[in-house]
């Protein structure tokens, strides 16, 4: 049992590992559609590759958005608008113009012609709201039809028999000279403009009422295809009708209601694909990326990655399959190369695109445009902390998925008459939604402890609260350390390694002496050294102390992990050579492990530049006349020395590259002491 619990306890990361793999599996294949997945693609405008195709089932023809666009606009434009007869209105404008009569005309007048004058406006109001008395409407022309709602009933009649108000004068007018009442004419016509108002209005409501049972009755489909019928032969050009009738049959294929065992055997075709692709990221990981692979928070992050862009083009592909190029896929190889490197961000980008291949239409054209996109974002980005990469990279990211969509829709359509407008915008959308990366990496440095290129730009800021404090009490330190830092830059340039990196591990490697500061020759400013009244021993103690001090400072102020390293590695397992040699003309039996620093070695390219640097740089300062030969031999000598140490077996980097590494170093001292070539005697 014991031995179980420490194999278990052994294997613990290998099994973190399996879990994770198997939940990140399950995960994607819970996000994927369900349906059945048509076994073809369908090539529009190219002849069909594929065996004659035999109707499986039968199935409805599907209109194309084409017909189903100019059907609604054919109701649209035949849809009869509803007008509202209120016959309240009709009779108090009957009862107004009778008052009206009486208020008009005098009592003489009325008593001869009270009949006449009474049947002629109580006539024509009828003429008038026989259909009703409406505002002129602009839209409507004289022969269009209309439907007017008296009531519960509604009645088709044509436009222009219903009276405007414009028209009221000239037909007044014109009725008053055929019944001889011309004397009468401007008390009539008072009368009337006094009287009358509208009472039929347009009802746009149950119009468009109407008008949407109308468009929702509308046919998707059009015509059958019987279970054997002959789809469409090897060699036919998929076009028209035929084209109509594949995305038909995929359309039903992709929607049937499958069975408990189909079910199921769908689920563990998608499980074993799924499984296929994140195993061979993880081979890959464990192959090319050692380092990564054993760690289990970085193993995390990128399957935490892939899960989020997964389950945010389901939500966008449910939601509206029109935006699907919104979501900023590109964010994926941004992130990971910014934390990580480009040739893992591009790897883990095209495996993600195969599985969402499973979710989008047109799966090979998505596909296609994100892995363009996404060694455009690769190749085009080399530092991301600097903005105006950022934004360049966006643009040529935009720029890519809209020449690859025009390109796509020739070849499927033949004609640029098709291509929509619409699309370019979510292109933009998707290109500005990449942007969110930056405040994206700042979230994930929070939640998963690791740190990138901008995090090291502002830490390798010499205002910063550490590095003031640096300065103000270890200024010699402080100014040892900005010489490494410039040596170390220079050499991992050299050699591609990571120099902003090594330049921030140089800022702060040192910065234990901050709590004895004077115990460093560099901070001394007097001729009395505060060495020598301590025993050689507790000399080294307090040298190899400002490695732990560092550490336990650098917590404290929250540095991230990859730069503490720095701290720990700069001086590997060496001795403090000085103290240690004074303690053995002393006793000749001392242990040289009583001066030894802990370590552990350096075991990364940068760490192993910056020991280096720092032995390099801080020797060099006991060079009384340094020539050009002297540096030569200066520098060959120290790093010969850590080599023949073993300081850099751990750290992955070739003799090729520390020769390289010792030209850098070599020239820059150089320069620093101002030599010239020397010239013979």
């Amino acid at each position: 049992m014991v031995d179980f619990v420490n194999k278990l306890y052994k294997n613990q990361a290998l099994f973190y590992k399996v879990f994770l793999f198997i939940l990140t599996a399950v995960l994607i294949v819970y996000l994927l559609p369900k349906g059945g997945k048509f076994k073809y693609e369908i090539p529009k405008g190219k002849p069909w590759q594929h065996e004659s195709l035999y109707a499986p089932f039968d199935f409805a023809i599907l209109k194309s958005d084409e017909e189903l666009r100019l059907e609604r606009e054919e109701i649209a434009a035949n849809n009869i608008p509803y007008y509202e007869y209120d016959q309240d209105i009709a009779d108090r404008v009957k009862n107004r113009a009778l008052q009206e009569i009486n208020e008009v005309f005098s009592d003489s007048i009325l008593g001869n012609y009270r009949s006449i004058i009474t049947n002629f406006v109580t006539s024509r109001l009828e003429e008038i709201y026989r259909y009703g008395l409406a505002q002129e409407n602009e839209q409507m022309e004289p022969g269009d039809l209309i439907y007017l709602r008296k009531g519960n009933e509604a009645f088709e009649i044509p436009y222009k028999n219903v009276f405007k108000q414009g028209e009221i004068r000239d037909y007044i007018n014109q009725k008053i000279y055929d019944a001889n009442l011309d004397r009468f004419s401007n008390d009539l016509l008072e009368i009337f403009f006094n009287s009358v108002s509208p009472n039929m209005f347009y009802d746009n409501e149950f119009t468009e009422r109407v008008l949407q049972s109308k468009l929702d009755n509308i046919s998707y489909t059009r015509g059958n295809i019987e279970q054997g019928s002959r789809v469409i032969a090897k060699g036919e050009v998929v076009e028209g009708n035929k084209y109509d009738i594949l995305r038909s049959l995929k359309a039903e294929y992709e929607s049937q209601v499958w069975s408990k065992s189909n079910y199921n055997w769908i689920i563990v075709g998608y499980s074993a694909l799924v499984a296929m692709a994140l195993l061979m990221l993880l081979l890959f990981i464990q192959k090319y990326r050692p380092a990564i692979f054993e760690n289990n928070v970085k193993i995390t992050f990128i399957f935490f990655n892939i899960i989020f862009m997964v389950m945010l083009t389901t939500l966008v592909v449910n939601f509206d399959v029109n935006y699907v190029y919104v979501v900023p896929l590109c964010i994926l190889p941004l992130s990971l190369k910014a934390f990580f490197d480009a040739r893992l961000g591009m790897f883990t980008h095209v495996i993600t695109v195969l599985l969402l291949g499973f979710i989008v239409p047109n799966s090979y054209e998505y596909m296609f445009l994100q892995i363009i996109a996404g060694i455009v974002t690769i190749l085009t980005i080399s530092e991301l902390y600097k903005r105006a990469n950022l934004f360049i990279s966006v643009g040529q990211i935009t720029l890519v998925y809209i020449i690859s969509y025009f390109a796509f829709t020739i070849i499927q359509e033949g004609t640029i008459d098709d291509i929509k407008s619409e699309v370019f915008l979510t292109f933009l959308l998707g290109g500005l939604a990449t942007l969110f990366v930056q405040p994206l990496i700042y979230i994930y440095e929070k939640i998963f402890g690791m740190v990138s290129d901008m995090s090291l730009l502002e830490l390798s800021d010499t205002n910063s609260t550490l590095l003031k404090e640096l300065s103000e009490k270890a200024p010699g330190t402080f100014h040892h350390s900005l010489n490494v830092a410039n040596l170390a830059e220079a050499a991992a340039n050299e050699i591609n390694a990571n120099a902003m990196l090594v330049r921030v591990g140089a800022l702060y490697h040192d910065i234990g002496k901050m709590e004895n500061p004077t115990y460093f020759t560099e901070n001394q400013v007097s001729s009395v050294n505060s060495h020598d009244d301590l025993a050689p021993q507790e000399s080294a103690q307090i040298i190899i102390d400002h490695v732990i001090r560092g550490i336990e400072i650098a917590r404290k102020n929250n540095l991230p992990d990859r730069v503490i390293d720095f701290i720990r590695t700069h001086h590997g397992t060496s001795t403090v050579y000085y103290f240690f040699m004074k303690a053995k003309e002393i006793d000749s039996e001392i242990n040289p492990d009583d001066f030894r620093y802990p370590g552990p070695i350096p075991f990364s390219k940068e760490t192993a530049i910056l020991m280096m640097c720092d032995s390099v740089e801080a020797a060099s300062k006991s060079l009384k006349e340094p020539t050009s030969t002297l540096i030569d031999s200066f520098v060959e000598k120290i790093i010969n020395k850590q080599m023949e140490e073993g300081q850099f077996l751990n750290s992955n980097i070739t003799f090729k590259e520390i020769q390289m590494i010792k030209k850098i170093l070599k020239r820059k001292l150089k320069n620093i002491y101002h030599l010239r070539v020397e010239y013979p005697e």
